[in-house]
């Protein structure tokens, strides 16, 4: 039997990690961008307080704190650029960067009476959303460690000789912007960073159900090892015997006995192929027997094979490839192939067309058929185990089968239903899988 491909619950959870550690990626760049943000707002607020209201500042310790904070965003754009994922620790580590910073800022700028303390509370809900619960705790703590510091330690805020400090209307004033600021900026980040959590739900979401898919297969691998295993006997007793049979005089004197001699020994022949090939699409995509050839020989070798062994009343085959591009294939390629041309021949058993075709680095197999289709809902659930509407126990493995091997190449099925009456399948593989 060939090597199975299922994933060990190590593998899983290694996986499972990559999804969390990409979507900490796309959420590390929406930090760099609300960093931008906070670069440009803080450079308008001293510019406004200082030559609007006339507020003196200290604007070299001030201007030195924002020149560290725009090169470590530089820092984490080149870093985050290249690398792809990012951890719950990595993610913490900015968080107390962009805190440090407004906490130094706002020590130049009076402390907790500078209105703009509250966006202490956008880092903290930063963290509810991004980081894991013992993380947004550690920045709870240490928020509230930099404002009890700011009440007791800050360089004070010289205001001009009619503030009388209090809620004056430059707090009330200052109060309003940030408390805006506050709810515009979490609105716009957190629906984003909602919408990233979401991706990486859906994601994790259909990795559990391949995993799933993936038992199945395995489990039916199984099952046809043991079905092989089993059928081989009773299948190579009775090649013996129609063997013996063909060199008896009895039937040697009839042509038409051994016209029925030969066709079934070709369809045992094809009992054979079929078993294997199942054995084969049931445990991974590349079986053990590979065989180096040509797309046209391949595709030609398939068709006149599917042709003879199948009752077709019009088979039409139009194959578009103009260049004949060295490739591997295995028996489970060709079974997949198969598969597809099988379900359509079911459905309609007088007319069948395939049409293969390049699309840049694709080979794009197409199966029409003049049937009466799918049903919506198995057109919404192509691939799925057990999806059919044959009533027979164990049908609808056919395309469940051939989607999980176009998977594992890299490739896609995509199913539809004809305006004119029918169903249309295509294969998408790419051929950097197949090619030499």
């Amino acid at each position: 039997m060939a090597k199975t491909a299922t994933k060990t619950p190590a593998k899983q959870s290694a996986i499972a990690i990559e999804y969390e550690n990409s979507a900490g990626h796309k959420n590390m760049l929406q930090l760099i961008q609300l960093r931008w943000l906070a670069v440009f707002g803080q450079l308008s607020t001293i510019l406004i307080v200082m030559f609007g209201f006339g507020i003196h500042l200290p604007l070299f310790k001030m201007l030195v704190v924002l020149i560290c904070l725009i090169g470590f965003n530089i820092a984490s754009h080149l870093r985050w650029h290249e690398r792809v994922y990012v951890t719950n620790g990595e993610l913490v580590f900015a968080l107390l960067i962009d805190v440090f910073s407004l906490t130094a800022q706002l020590y130049f700028g009076g402390g907790t009476s500078n209105p703009f303390a509250f966006l202490y509370l956008l880092q903290v809900i930063l963290s509810a959303v991004l980081l894991e619960a013992w993380s947004t705790w550690i920045i709870v703590a240490i928020t509230s460690v930099c404002l009890a510091g700011l009440s007791l330690f800050s360089e004070p805020l010289p205001l001009p000789p009619n503030e009388t400090g209090g809620l004056s209307h430059l707090y009330v004033a200052g109060f309003i912007i940030c408390f805006i600021l506050n709810a515009a900026l979490l609105v716009f980040f957190i629906t984003r960073i909602g919408r990233n959590l979401h991706a990486r739900d859906a994601q994790l979401a259909d990795l559990h159900q391949r995993a799933v898919e993936e038992d199945h297969i395995v489990r039916m691998g199984l099952l046809a090892s043991g079905a092989a295993h089993e059928l081989g006997t009773p299948l190579a007793t009775l090649s013996v015997i129609l063997g013996d049979w063909r060199r008896m005089p009895e039937f040697k004197k009839n042509p038409e006995l051994l016209e029925e001699i030969s066709e079934m020994e070709t369809q045992l022949q094809r009992c054979k192929s079929i078993v294997s090939g199942i054995l084969l699409s049931a445990g991974e995509a590349r079986g053990e027997s590979a065989v180096k050839t040509t797309i046209n020989t391949f595709l030609n070798d398939l068709t006149k094979e599917f042709t003879s062994t199948r009752t077709i009343v019009s088979f039409g085959f139009d194959n578009q490839i103009q260049e004949d591009i060295p490739i591997v294939f295995d028996t489970a390629l060709k079974q997949m192939v198969c598969n597809v041309l099988d379900n359509a021949l079911e459905a309609s058993p007088d007319w069948l067309r395939m049409e293969v075709r390049r699309q840049e680095d694709s080979l794009i197999f197409t199966v029409v058929d003049s049937g009466h289709g799918f049903d919506p809902v198995i057109l919404s659930r192509i691939g799925e185990p057990y999806q059919s509407t044959k009533g027979r126990p164990g049908s609808g493995l056919g395309l469940f089968f051939v989607v999980n091997v176009a998977r594992k190449l890299g490739g896609q099925v995509m199913a539809s239903n004809r305006e004119e009456g029918g169903a249309i399948v295509q294969l998408s593989l790419p051929l950097s899988a197949i090619m030499l």
